[in-house]
């Protein structure tokens, strides 16, 4: 809070989300709106729920995907082939702000569900179709998994070693389309405060992708070629790179111009005239005699543990970081001293998660509600909806609830 002041309320409070969404890019997106207020209703499958509840079970017996994209959301399971749970859908769109899908393509069209003819049916309404390659074009059909789009985009031809393209460690094209279709919802909720109108949304994981592959498509089409895979390595400066250290770590580190060359030659390699050697005085120099300036750097760092490389190259001024693995960034001293971690609740009990990167000063903290159990919230939707008992009970008999 700031001091005498009033708590601000968070940004998305008494905003109403209906998703019918699966997998990572619209749970990924979804989930941001509910950390910052917004109720979010999902509408899963009855057989099984979202397919992303079964990708795993590292999580305590849930799914680590599952988990990481879907807490704080009610989720109500239908089955979609049948009108009835169509019709329980658009109940719920009734009183919504904000509708996200990111079924197969032609799927929303064909329920009705589609963001034109939603929005067209509610002129208030922000309507989001998440798609893999957008609604037209020779792509519009074909199925898009992550690592298929991170092929699609180029991401993997600049990924990896020099001789091996790998594609990136995290659903880095599920990711990209989440966070546009996020912060897409947010302009139009804007601009629906403006004109009185929500509108359709469209976002496609390449278009998201490609966008992000900004710096090496324009290497491309303006220099004539792409930047070459390095692995740990920069394509165009040097030294910048990963170097082993004594006690088995490795220390990163990125010399950004010639006067940090200078301090790391004279106070970390101990070689002082090597900052006006003409064959590594400038970077366009350390980058054609990169394997004598890696050799140089390693060389120096190799006879250091991890900490204390990471101490001597701060004292010179010189940008630096521990190679951590996951488990060490589950423990790095700086999300615990800025107490970033918290706990969920789940179907299996309390799991630890991180608030999210959006701080809010004056305002109440991200509520990070629960991790729901697939269909837990049904019956309190169909009675939100003004269903009566007979009803929902003939839809359980039915297998059109669950």
């Amino acid at each position: 809070m700031i001091p005498g002041m009033e708590p601000l309320p968070l940004p998305l409070e008494g905003i109403t989300v209906v998703a019918v969404e699966q997998a990572v890019a619209a749970p990924f997106a979804t989930r941001q709106l509910a950390d910052l207020g917004a109720r979010v209703i999902k509408v899963e499958r009855i057989d099984g729920g979202d397919f992303a509840r079964g990708y795993d079970s590292a999580a305590g017996g849930l799914a680590s995907h599952f988990v990481w994209c879907n807490r704080g959301k009610e989720s109500i399971a239908l089955d979609l082939k049948d009108p009835r749970g169509v019709d329980v859908v658009r109940r719920l769109i009734a009183g919504a702000d904000v509708f996200v899908q990111n079924l197969a393509h032609g799927a929303a069209a064909r329920l009705g569900l589609d963001a034109a003819t939603l929005c067209a049916a509610h002129p208030r309404l922000v309507a989001v179709d998440i798609s893999g390659y957008g609604p037209s074009g020779p792509y519009a059909g074909k199925r898009a998994y992550d690592m298929l789009v991170q092929c699609e985009a180029g991401l993997v031809s600049v990924t990896g070693t020099p001789g091996q393209p790998v594609k990136a460690g995290i659903p880095a094209a599920d990711i990209a389309a989440a966070m546009y279709a996020f912060s897409g919802v947010l302009a139009a909720l804007v601009r629906r405060g403006v004109s009185g109108r929500g509108g359709p949304v469209e976002v496609s994981m390449l278009d998201a992708l490609a966008e992000w592959m900004g710096h090496p498509l324009h290497h491309a089409m303006h220099g004539g070629t792409p930047p070459a895979r390095t692995g740990l390595a920069h394509a165009v400066i040097a030294p910048y790179d990963a170097y082993p250290t004594a006690d088995g770590g490795r220390v990163l580190l990125s010399v950004q111009n010639d006067r940090e060359w200078r301090r790391l030659a004279e106070q970390v390699i101990g070689r002082p005239e090597l900052g006006t050697d003409p064959d590594f005085a400038t970077n366009a120099a350390r980058v054609e005699n990169r394997e004598r300036t890696d050799a140089l750097v390693g060389e120096a760092l190799g006879g250091l543990g991890a900490d204390e490389a990471v101490v001597l190259l701060e004292r010179a001024g010189v940008a630096c970081a521990r190679l951590r693995d996951v488990q060490q960034l589950a423990e790095h001293p700086q999300l615990a001293a800025r107490e970033r971690w918290r706990e969920v609740g789940s179907p299996v009990g309390p799991l630890r998660a991180l608030l999210p990167p959006i701080t809010l000063p004056g305002g109440g903290e991200a509520p990070m509600g629960d991790v729901p159990a697939l269909g837990e919230h049904t019956e309190a939707l169909l009675r939100a909806v003004g269903m009566a008992d007979v009803e929902i009970a003939a839809l359980c008999r039915d297998g059109v609830v669950a």
